[in-house]
């Protein structure tokens, strides 16, 4: 039996096969960060394996046999959403989903980490994203960027977009951050852009705030050509960035699990 609890991802799942195969590679660097850590992930939708059957599997023992892993009978885990905000999904679905199925599981304790964002690490992947599509130092004052999310109907989700556009500009010296959102929420990515043009912004770069290709970001991607952006930088994908804040936040909810009590049977947050 595990004695270290298992690292169980949950992302949401697109008909795109590219973001199942991001969500592997993301994966798959968090296990070179951290040998010997299980990693295993499970989806919300669309996509195989759910995360009722991953828990089934940990629990009686079948997990990872298939995916190379050490197997064996699971006792702890820590499921971490792959989600940039604290919207529904995280709110709502994810916790109903696990308490659903650890209620057939009594023997499999599960502790809920927080979402990966805010945090500087995700700026600095940003940052990684936007050199890589040919962006400079010596660019930033010139330069307005648009931070490209999602979207969500979750008021504070859209505040801690809108924080963290801010504080990107604060702490980075771009000329200008502005956040834009491809569904539920206002502005739109071409609406930005074009909107830091009419300000005199020389040149217009859009970050996508996302982690794997998808409907959404195909949306943004549009609407950043649409508005003519000189600069589309890519998904966040399986940035180094990206797995140590997975490994950070798995590390929190080990460390919230152990200081409320050794009998962590009853853990779901």
């Amino acid at each position: 039996m595990d004695v270290r609890p298992t690292l169980l991802v949950i992302a949401h799942g697109s008909r795109d096969p590219r973001h199942a195969a991001t969500v592997s590679a993301l994966c798959a660097r968090v296990r070179a960060l951290r040998p010997g850590l299980r990693v295993e992930v499970g989806y919300l939708d669309f996509h195989a394996p759910r995360v009722p059957r991953v828990l089934e599997r940990l629990a009686d023992g079948t997990a990872g046999r298939r995916a190379g892993q050490a197997s064996g009978r699971v006792r702890d885990v820590v499921a971490l959403p792959l989600l940039l905000t604290r919207a529904f999904h995280a709110k709502s679905d994810i916790p109903a989903v696990l308490q659903e199925t650890t209620a057939r599981l009594p023997r499999l304790a599960v502790h809920q980490a927080e979402v990966l964002g805010p945090s500087a690490l995700l700026t600095a992947a940003l940052e990684r994203r936007l050199a890589q599509a040919g962006l400079r130092p010596g660019d930033r004052r010139s330069t307005g960027v648009v931070l490209a999310a999602a979207g969500s109907s979750d008021p504070e989700a859209i505040a801690v977009i809108a924080e963290t556009a801010r504080e990107w500009q604060r702490t980075a010296g771009w000329c200008a951050v502005r956040p834009a959102f491809a569904s539920a929420s206002l502005p739109r990515t071409a609406d930005a852009v074009r909107e830091l043009r009419a300000e005199g912004v020389d040149r217009v770069a859009v970050a996508p705030y996302v982690i794997a290709p998808g409907f959404l970001p195909d949306r943004i991607a549009a609407g950043a050509r649409e508005a003519g952006a000189d600069v589309l930088a890519p998904v966040l994908g399986a940035a180094p960035e990206l797995a140590r804040l997975l490994l950070r936040r798995y590390d929190e909810a080990v460390a919230v699990a152990d200081r409320d009590g050794a009998d962590r049977s009853a853990l779901i947050a």
